[in-house]
């Protein structure tokens, strides 16, 4: 008995950890693995260098990213930060 109450401090800082730490990373990379999926044709984004355009072609694993007129560049898929609203 002594010995359990004796770990109950480092499992409840296991716990904490869990909940502070991992579980909120997990969600994160759930929803950006969402995000990368669901990217479209014609979608605004910004790369995770900053640059700002619009998806001109999507293959499996490489997006065509249209930054200004007859300037398109080749960027992996993991490389989009984030896809801009109707307003950004």
């Amino acid at each position: 008995m002594e010995s359990l109450v004796s770990f109950l401090p480092i499992i409840l800082l296991f716990v904490i950890f869990y909940f502070l730490l991992i579980r909120p990373q997990q969600a994160q990379q759930k929803k950006r693995k969402e995000m990368l999926s669901a990217l479209q044709k014609g979608d605004r984004v910004v790369s995770i260098g900053g640059i700002h355009g619009m998806i001109k072609e999507i293959k499996e694993e490489t997006i065509v990213l249209r930054i200004a007129d007859n300037v398109n560049i080749r960027l992996a898929r993991t490389g989009i930060e984030r896809v801009l609203g109707e307003n950004e």
